[in-house]
C-alpha cells in the first residue's frame, strides 16, 4: 500500500507496557500504541496496533513521527506575556498569565458589552475541550461570537447531508464498506497524501473488481488508480454531477422504485438536472461526453455504488449546492439507504465531526442541537444549571468573526487553531488579529497566531492527556494518555476551569476529562448526535461505538434492555428526516465567485502534501517531514511553463486580488494547463492563503478556498 508505513515492533502484540491510544492528525484517528522509550523524542516510542479497525496498524509518516512534537525542543514549556515596556512576549507564571487574560476579556466585556468578545476553536480539540470550550463562551462569557476552524473543513457537506438527510455524519457507514462497493466516484480528495492508510480500501475495491472514478482537475497520487479520471476546471464540480444525473434520466437508469418509496421532491431536483445536457456540461467542465457517458455506465452497471466527497468540490461559494448534486445522484440511482452505497464525506481534521457536535459551531450546542431551537436550549441550560434565556443566540461564521476582529470584536481567545496561515485572505485576517485590544492563545507551540498574541498559554497534547474524539465514521474513539507533560504545561480544561474561576464560576469546569464527557453525554441526549450511551468502558472495550448511541435501549426482545450497539450504518430504514424520506434538492450550476479574466487569466487551486498537516504549525517542526517536504512550490503545466519562459525551481510569483505568495515552479503535465497549485501549509512569502478567495457559501459559510483567480509571473533571480 503506497504511502502508509506500518510501524513494527518484534513485541507488539504482547508489548504491556504499551499504551493504546490514537494519532493527533487526521480525521482516520489511526489507531497506535505508544510505549515508554527514554532518550527518544517525547520519551515514547510508536507501536504497531493492528487490532484497530480503521488503519490495521498501517501509519503514514506524519502518524509514525508524531511523538516528535512532544519533544520539549520544539514545543511550549511556559506561558508567555507580552511585556509593555519591551513588547515582546516572555514567560510568566500560570497565576500571571491566567490573570491577565481573565481580566482582558472582562474588561472587553464591560467596555464594549458581551459580544465583543470572540472564541475561536480548533478540529483538533477533543470532544472534552470542545464541548467545554462552548459552554466556557456561552455560559461564563455569555457571548454569542464563538466558531472553529472546522467551518472550513466539511461544513458544506454538512448542510447538504442536513438538507437531504436530515442528519449528518461525515460518513453514514464505516470505512471498511468502500472496500466493498462495485463503484466509488471520489470527488476532490486525493486519499493517496491526505490519508495514505485510507488507500487501503481502494485497493482492496479493485483487487475484488470494483470500480474507482476520480474526480479532480489535477492527476494526483491517487487519480493514478483510477479506472477513470476526470479532470474538469476548478470551481465545476457542480455542473459535472448535473451533467451525470441528466444522462442517468435519458438513459432510464433511474430508480423508480426507490424514488417512489423513500424519497420525496424528486420531479423538481429532474427539471433542473435536465437543463444540463451534455454537450453544455462539456463546455462548462472540460470533461468529454464520451468521459460522461462512461462514468455513468461504470456507476450505475456495478450493484452497488458510493460517492465520496471532500474539499475540493466542498470549499466553493456554492459548495453546499455542488455536494446536493452528487447526492441527487445517488438518490436517483438508489444508491443510498442501503448496505455497500451511498454518499459520504471524507472530513478532514482530526475531530471535524466532533468539534462541531458538542458546542464550537456558531448555531449549535451539544447533541448537534440548534442553537435557537428553544426545546434545545431549555435541554441543554437545564445541564449546566442555567436559565435558557441566559444563553446567548446564534453568532456569526468562522471567516465573518475574524474578519470582525478588531471591530465589533476586541477580544480573542483562540485555541487550536492558527488562521494566521489556514484563513483565506489570510494577510488581511492577520491584519484583524493584530488589530485587537486584546489576544490569547492557548496552543501546544509557538504557531504564526500565538506569536501576536497578549498572552500564550502552553497546553498538553494528544499522548500526554486523555479524551475522546469522532473520526470520519462516526466512531467515538479514545486517546489515552501515554507520558506526564511537561512540568509548566496545563490542559486546555485545566485552562479553562481556571479562567472561569476567576470571572466567577468555581464549579461547572472540571480538569477531568472523563468527567466532563459524562457532563456531555448527559447534554446530548435525545439530541441528534446522541451520545449518552457511549462511555470510556465501552470505547476501550469496543474499538470505538458508532454515534447516534442512546443510553439504555433495548437491543433485542427480552424485559430487560441491554446497551445500544451504536449505529454503524446509517438509514437502512428511514432517513432522519420528519417523514423519513429522503430529500432531493433541486440546484443549478453557477461560476465560481471569481473566474479568470484578462488580468487574472489563470485558476488557482490549493490542498495538502503527504508530509505536512493543515497549516504546519506541528508537523513543520519535525526535521524528517521538513526533509520530505521542506517549503511550498507552484505546480504548473509544461505549457504555461514555456509561456512563462520558467524552468523547474525558478521562482514564479502568484498573484490575486487579494496578495501575492512566491515559490518555486514545479512542472508536470498532471495539471491542467489553464490551473496552478499550490499547497497551503507555510506562512511566509509561499502563505497560498494570502491568494484564497473568503466568497462564502449562503448557506455553510464556507470560504471557496478551492478556486480564484490568478496571474502567474517569473520573478528575476537576485545577482550579487
Amino acid at each position: 500500500m503506497p504511502h502508509a508505513t506500518p510501524v513494527t515492533t518484534p513485541d507488539a502484540a504482547v508489548d504491556t507496557a504499551a499504551v493504546d491510544t490514537h494519532c493527533p492528525y487526521c480525521s482516520l484517528q489511526c489507531g497506535m500504541a505508544l510505549r515508554p522509550a527514554p532518550g527518544s523524542e517525547g520519551g515514547v516510542a510508536v507501536v504497531e496496533r493492528t487490532a484497530f479497525p480503521v488503519n490495521r496498524g498501517a501509519l503514514c509518516g506524519k502518524g509514525r513521527t508524531a511523538p516528535a512534537v512532544l519533544s520539549s525542543r520544539v514545543r511550549l514549556t511556559e506561558p508567555l506575556v507580552r511585556r509593555p515596556d519591551t513588547g515582546r512576549l516572555e514567560p510568566a507564571t500560570w497565576e500571571e498569565a491566567l490573570d491577565r487574560v481573565a481580566e482582558g476579556l472582562a474588561a472587553t466585556a464591560r467596555a464594549h458589552g458581551r459580544d465583543a468578545v470572540g472564541v475561536f476553536g480548533g478540529g483538533g480539540l477533543t470532544n472534552e475541550k470542545a464541548y467545554a470550550l462552548g459552554k466556557f463562551a456561552r455560559v461564563v462569557l455569555r457571548t454569542s461570537q464563538i466558531d472553529y476552524n472546522g467551518r472550513f473543513c466539511m461544513s458544506s457537506a454538512a448542510a447538504a447531508h442536513n438538507k437531504a438527510f436530515g442528519l449528518d455524519r461525515g460518513l453514514p457507514f464505516p470505512l471498511a464498506d468502500v472496500a466493498r462497493t462495485g463503484c466509488v466516484i471520489l470527488v476532490g480528495s486525493n486519499l493517496a497524501e491526505t490519508m495514505p492508510p485510507a488507500l487501503r480500501y481502494l485497493t482492496e475495491l479493485k483487487e475484488s473488481g470494483g470500480r474507482l472514478i476520480v474526480v479532480d482537475p489535477r492527476r494526483t497520487r491517487t487519480a493514478e488508480q483510477a479506472d477513470l479520471h476526470l479532470a474538469p476546471r476548478p470551481g465545476t464540480d457542480l455542473a459535472l454531477a448535473l451533467g451525470l444525473l441528466h444522462l442517468v434520466v435519458a438513459e432510464g437508469r433511474v430508480d423508480e422504485e426507490f424514488i417512489a418509496r423513500r424519497t420525496s421532491g424528486w420531479p423538481e431536483a429532474r427539471a433542473a438536472a435536465m437543463a444540463h445536457w451534455p454537450e453544455m456540461v462539456e463546455r462548462i467542465t472540460g470533461v468529454s461526453v464520451p468521459e460522461l457517458r462512461e462514468a455513468v455506465r461504470m456507476f450505475c452497471d456495478a450493484e452497488n455504488s458510493m460517492v465520496l466527497t471532500a474539499r475540493g468540490p466542498e470549499q466553493q461559494s456554492k459548495g453546499t449546492d455542488t455536494v446536493g448534486a452528487w447526492i441527487n445522484l445517488c438518490l436517483a440511482t438508489g444508491r443510498a439507504g442501503r448496505p455497500l452505497s451511498g454518499y459520504g464525506c471524507l472530513t478532514g481534521q482530526g475531530n471535524g465531526q466532533g468539534g462541531r457536535e458538542h458546542g464550537q459551531k456558531a448555531d449549535q450546542l451539544p447533541g448537534y442541537r440548534k442553537l435557537d431551537d428553544p426545546a434545545a436550549r431549555a435541554h441543554v441550560a437545564a445541564v449546566w444549571g442555567v436559565e435558557p434565556d441566559a444563553l446567548p443566540g446564534p453568532g456569526r461564521s468562522a471567516y465573518e468573526l475574524l474578519d470582525a476582529l478588531g471591530g465589533d470584536v476586541r477580544a480573542l481567545l483562540l485555541m487550536g487553531s492558527n488562521p494566521v496561515v489556514s484563513a483565506p485572505r489570510a494577510g488581511h485576517i492577520e491584519a484583524r488579529l493584530r488589530s485587537l485590544d486584546f489576544m490569547a492563545v492557548a496552543d501546544v507551540v509557538l504557531s504564526e497566531t500565538a506569536a501576536l498574541a497578549d498572552v500564550v498559554l502552553p497546553v498538553t497534547q494528544w499522548a500526554e492527556e486523555t479524551g475522546t474524539t469522532t473520526n470520519l465514521e462516526g466512531r467515538v474513539i479514545l486517546r489515552r494518555a501515554a507520558v506526564p507533560p511537561p512540568p509548566g504545561v496545563r490542559s486546555d480544561l485545566q485552562v479553562l476551569g481556571g479562567l472561569a474561576a476567576r470571572l466567577g464560576w468555581e464549579k461547572g469546569f472540571p480538569a477531568d476529562p472523563e468527567e466532563v464527557f459524562d457532563e456531555l453525554r448527559r447534554a446530548s441526549a435525545g439530541g441528534v448526535a446522541d451520545y449518552s450511551g457511549i462511555t470510556y468502558r465501552r470505547i476501550a472495550e469496543e474499538d470505538g461505538v458508532f454515534w447516534p448511541c442512546p443510553e439504555g435501549a433495548s437491543t433485542g426482545p427480552g424485559p430487560h434492555p441491554g446497551p445500544h450497539p451504536g449505529t454503524p450504518r446509517l438509514f437502512l430504514d428511514r432517513f432522519a428526516t420528519d417523514d423519513g424520506r429522503a430529500r432531493f434538492v433541486p440546484v443549478t450550476h453557477r461560476p465560481a465567485a471569481e473566474e479568470p479574466d484578462a488580468e487574472y487569466p489563470l485558476f488557482l487551486t490549493t490542498g495538502r502534501v503527504l508530509s505536512q498537516y493543515q497549516s504546519g504549525a506541528q508537523t513543520r517542526r519535525v526535521e524528517e517531514l521538513n526533509r520530505a517536504a521542506p517549503g511550498p512550490f507552484v505546480q504548473l503545466h509544461p505549457q504555461l511553463a514555456e509561456r512563462l519562459g520558467a524552468a523547474e525551481g525558478d521562482p514564479l510569483a502568484v498573484t490575486s486580488r487579494r496578495g501575492r505568495a512566491v515559490a518555486p515552479a514545479r512542472i508536470t503535465r498532471d495539471i491542467r494547463p489553464d490551473t496552478v497549485f499550490m499547497p497551503f501549509h507555510w506562512a511566509g512569502e509561499g502563505r497560498a492563503n494570502a491568494l484564497t478567495n473568503p466568497a462564502l457559501d449562503p448557506v455553510s459559510r464556507m470560504p471557496e478556498f478551492k478556486v480564484c483567480a490568478v496571474r502567474v509571473e517569473r520573478v528575476e533571480r537576485a545577482t550579487g
